[in-house]
């Protein structure tokens, strides 16, 4: 394996992903299902999927219109934040109980079904198409990419843990809210 490809591919995704909202969304989900370990594992399972299509079907992905890119993340990011506003300030013992009574497999395939839709065309793909493309490496573009990913994701849900220890769910919604919200707002910026 080329590990200089593996090294560039993570030292690429991992600070892209940082301020990223799928950082945000693994958070919030962290908050609202109490299965750190689940979340995390749905989530790399979505993102060994993004980076196998990053590196296999990347020419295809690099080639969509700038624009139509934009649009459809701009549209998720305002129907998140109006999601994320109007949920229940903080669900009551039956609601809890419902969640907290799911599965970890179930958490993980809901948590990666969220992190997977998030994550289609996303910046740090697109990064990864363009390391891959450049270097011709997939493999080793493919394992630093998700490395950088899981190890965001493993922040997101140890932070997400720390974070509903000391803070109302939500004020954490809010917050989410209000960051997907500024996310619509710079894409349909970005559009004109």
């Amino acid at each position: 394996m080329e590990w200089g490809s593996a090294i560039t591919a993570f030292a690429v995704v991992l600070p892209a992903e940082l301020p990223d909202k799928t950082m945000v969304a693994t958070l919030v989900l962290t908050t609202r299902y109490r299965q750190p370990v689940a979340v995390w594992c749905g989530a790399v399972a979505a993102f060994a999927v993004h980076v196998t299509l990053a590196v296999l079907a990347g020419s295809l992905l690099a080639r969509l219109p700038g624009r139509v890119i934009d649009v459809v993340a701009a549209l998720l990011f305002a129907t998140g934040s109006v999601l994320l506003w109007r949920e229940d300030d903080e669900p009551d013992a039956e609601q809890l109980a419902a969640i907290e009574a799911r599965s970890p497999l179930g958490v993980a395939v809901a948590a990666g079904s969220v992190i997977f839709v998030a994550e289609l065309g996303d910046l740090t793909q697109l990064a990864t198409v363009g390391v891959a493309a450049r270097t011709g490496d997939a493999l080793p573009v493919a394992v630093g990419a998700w490395l950088a990913l899981a190890s965001v994701a493993c922040l997101a849900v140890t932070a997400g843990r720390a974070v509903l220890a000391h803070l109302p769910i939500r004020l954490v919604r809010r917050i989410a809210a209000t960051v997907f919200a500024l996310l619509a707002v710079t894409s349909f910026a970005g559009l004109g």
